[in-house]
């Protein structure tokens, strides 16, 4: 945690500092390749069992394999360039996507609950994902690619710190 916001200064939407885990490419890898091999598979046993198709079904092979392609090798490098994370006594900061990117900041006074959670590939790798679960309309700030003690720790401090704001988190 970082406490160099404790003087009381203004929540400001700003860059996260903390890298998510380089593991967390090779998360974002597996799961793309589970995503597009599998429709490429489909794409190619079409191909090669419906001749009268072939002309169609070549288009959705080359596309298949160019998603395939992208989803494994550019948009985990990209999406690991792209997302920060951040927890400080005052707000949770997530900064994440890779075509679309989008910035957060969650004051604490506003945190509902604060979840650690793994995934079977995330188990795997020793990777988690933090939830700070708000009173805003956007849903819960997701945090993934973390490894799995920070996050652990980040969600006990970030409780703790949470039950010590007065209200409802409303």
């Amino acid at each position: 945690m970082n406490n160099s916001e404790d003087n009381g200064s203004q929540l400001t939407l700003r860059p996260p500092k903390n890298r998510v885990e380089r593991r967390a490419i090779g998360w974002w890898m597996l799961q793309s390749l589970a995503f597009f091999a599998p429709i490429l598979a489909a794409s190619i046993v079409a191909f090669v069992l419906w001749e009268a198709a072939r002309p169609w079904l070549i288009v959705a092979v080359v596309v298949s394999a160019v998603l395939l392609v992208v989803g494994v090798v550019v948009e985990p490098l990209w999406r690991y360039r792209v997302h920060r994370w951040e927890a400080t006594s005052q707000a949770v900061y997530a900064r994440t996507g890779w075509l679309v990117r989008e910035w957060r900041a969650a004051p604490l006074s506003r945190v509902q609950t604060v979840d650690a959670v793994q995934g079977p590939l995330e188990q795997m790798l020793g990777l988690s994902t933090l939830r700070v679960t708000t009173a805003s309309a956007q849903g819960a700030i997701s945090i993934g690619g973390i490894d799995k003690d920070t996050a652990a720790r980040v969600a006990e401090d970030l409780t703790r710190i949470a039950e010590l704001i007065p209200g409802d988190a409303t």
